[in-house]
């Protein structure tokens, strides 16, 4: 039985940006604040360097109830004992991917088209991650942005919860779930901030602000 993600404030850790005080700290900060579910997201790392993150991310979320998924390295993501793992269109198929983590993991798959909404099997994925809302220079080789209307048909099509993503931060919380988004994923509105457990307390109270 798999653990269903938290979707509504995700954080997607950046090395880059987390580089003056880690990822690990980050991630602290995040969950001290209520977030819930967070990915590792290392491009440039070796899948050993991933699971020694993703370890050290395990160790630090004992007994937070939070969830760590590993973005695209099936491997790493099997290695560290990863709550779930999430693939691009352009990594492998989800199908691929279930068959590699077995039943129990979660997986997400990224959205970026009413298209791809459509054949995605929620016997085989969990949740969507849908964007990029807007452009954001956390991945630069991005699809072409939706929009908070393509946001919103997107969503709409999808037969699985989602989460959107893409050069969001507390303040668009209103519009994503007005979408019908479950909540909003993040990169630099936490990671790289002066204070990242504030700016995940501000994403936390956005997303309920938005629901009542």
């Amino acid at each position: 039985m798999r653990t269903p993600l938290d979707l509504s404030a995700y954080l997607v850790l950046d090395p880059d940006l987390c580089a003056n005080v880690g990822m690990v700290e980050t991630a602290r900060a995040a969950m001290a604040s209520g977030i819930r579910t967070i990915q590792l997201r290392h491009k440039t790392a070796s899948t050993s360097e991933r699971v020694k993150i993703g370890r050290a991310l395990r160790a630090a979320m004992e007994g937070t109830g939070a969830l760590l998924v590993v973005n695209d390295d099936v491997e790493a993501a099997v290695a560290c004992g990863a709550d779930g793992l999430h693939v691009g269109q352009g990594d492998r198929p989800a199908h691929e991917a279930r068959a590699a983590i077995g039943p129990d993991m979660v997986l997400g798959l990224s959205v970026e088209t009413e298209a791809h909404a459509r054949a995605l099997d929620p016997k085989t994925v969990d949740y969507a991650g849908v964007g990029p809302v807007f452009g954001t220079p956390t991945k630069p080789d991005h699809a072409r942005p939706v929009g908070m209307d393509g946001l919103a048909r997107i969503v709409a099509l999808c037969p699985v919860p989602s989460v959107a993503i893409g050069g969001l931060t507390a303040a668009h919380a209103q519009g994503v779930i007005a979408a019908g988004a479950a909540g909003l994923a993040v990169v630099s509105a936490i990671c790289g901030q002066p204070d990242p457990e504030a700016a995940a307390r501000d994403l936390v109270e956005a997303v309920k602000g938005a629901r009542t």
